[in-house]
């Protein structure tokens, strides 16, 4: 990952080719997939946010090569009932660095403005987040703030809290915008094919515990095409 890190930076840095780069931020609602859901738990989006630089580059005609480094929230709330009088909420909120890699396809639009669609992989890996635990559990308040770990070993599957996650997440990205050659408008659907924390035998399989992040976010180019 950290030399896939240090090419995706270089190429930003160093292009010579017909591109553009942009810095970008915006604001991400996150959620996980649950294939089971069940009367104890119900799982809601987190309002949280992205950051980042990205680069495209000219592949011949409306066609468009497109990476840089994006720092991702993603995560998501979820609501756990014990019993009538025992319940608590988890929420989770960590943070990735993300490479995408896009083919983008830029299309005419008046005054020279351009539509765009854009699709393509991403990798990300987990740098840094915390899970928060408040409720009511045998007539007891509880709040809990604890630090997310990151590890390349599956966690407890047990784990509601979300406070073990996988190192590394991976999956495809769908978007589109229009480009007004001073700003960037986006909206982008993150859809996770890595299970964040699964340790089922047929995690494989089903389709629990993998990000799903809608986004809406503002570009603005510091070179132009």
């Amino acid at each position: 990952m950290k030399k896939l890190l240090a090419i995706v930076f270089s190429t930003l840095l160093f292009t010579t080719a017909k591109s553009q780069v942009y810095v970008q931020a915006g604001v991400n609602l996150s959620n996980i997939t649950t294939s089971q859901p069940s009367q104890t738990q119900r799982n809601s989006s987190l309002t949280t946010f992205n950051a980042g630089i990205l680069d495209r580059v000219s592949i011949g005609g409306q066609f468009y090569f497109e990476t840089g480094l994006l720092f991702e929230g993603k995560g998501s709330k979820a609501r756990i009932n014990i019993s009538e009088d025992d319940a608590y909420t988890a929420t989770f909120d960590p943070f990735y660095i993300e490479v995408p890699a896009n083919l983008v396809l830029r299309l005419p639009f008046p005054k020279k403005n351009k539509l765009f669609v854009d699709a393509g992989p991403y990798i990300a890996m987990g740098i840094v987040g915390q899970t928060k635990s408040k409720g009511n559990i045998g007539g007891v308040n509880i709040q809990n703030t604890t630090a997310i770990n990151f590890s390349s070993a599956s966690a407890n599957e047990d784990d509601v809290a979300y406070s073990d996650l996988k190192r590394f997440d991976y999956g495809i990205n769908v978007g589109a915008g229009l480009d007004f050659r001073t700003v960037l408008f986006k909206v982008n659907y993150g859809m996770g094919l890595s299970q964040l924390n699964a340790t089922q035998i047929d995690a494989a399989s089903n389709d629990k515990n993998r990000y799903r992040t809608a986004s809406i976010s503002l570009g603005v180019p510091i070179r132009s095409l």
